[in-house]
């Protein structure tokens, strides 16, 4: 059985065959620039945007940043630090977790999510105990703009004794067949 291969991404692809193949964000963003749309934003936003031009349908409207907090927390942080809203998962406050959790430490998705809905009235000891309170939940689903990250864990589940390097292989395998033959 021969596989199809991958078409070339241009605007005569249709809409439908284009959501067919993965599509890297740095292919995405040279073809959204050759048709002088914009090329900014996630894989995502930036997929609909090309998906939406070769349909020729209106393109969506660019997604709003998010507001980032312009106070940035300094050394020393204590528990009683009050934690300014939309500020970002920074290096500092990295440390300041590390000291206190050891050096597994990870800004995991639970923790993104906290910093993301603070208010600006959260300290850093209600986000340690955001942190105990969620350590035993089940691994969270994986969103669809991180296809690798989604398929890196469930190869890993299956081969638990792969390596980095094979589970690669088996994803550049992986991405290169349509979505309709990927198990």
């Amino acid at each position: 059985m021969t596989l199809p291969e991958r078409p070339a991404l241009s605007s005569s692809l249709g809409a439908g065959e284009f959501r067919r193949w993965y599509w890297l964000k740095d292919e995405l963003q040279a073809f959204a620039r050759a048709q002088q749309i914009p090329a900014t934003g996630s894989k995502e936003q930036l997929a609909e945007r090309v998906a939406a031009y070769l349909a020729g349908k209106p393109l969506p409207a660019p997604a709003a940043k998010p507001r980032r907090s312009r106070q940035r927390l300094v050394p020393p942080l204590t528990i009683h630090t009050v934690i300014p809203a939309g500020h970002p998962c920074s290096q500092v406050l990295r440390e300041f977790f590390v000291n206190a959790l050891g050096p597994g430490f990870r800004f995991d998705a639970p923790m993104r999510e906290f910093f993301a809905a603070n208010d600006g009235t959260a300290t850093l000891a209600a986000a340690l105990d955001h942190w105990h309170a969620t350590r035993a939940a089940a691994a969270a689903p994986i969103g669809p703009q991180f296809e690798l990250n989604r398929f890196a864990r469930d190869w890993h589940a299956a081969h638990p004794g792969g390596t980095r390097d094979q589970m690669l292989s088996a994803w550049k395998v992986h991405r290169s067949l349509p979505a309709d033959r990927r198990g």
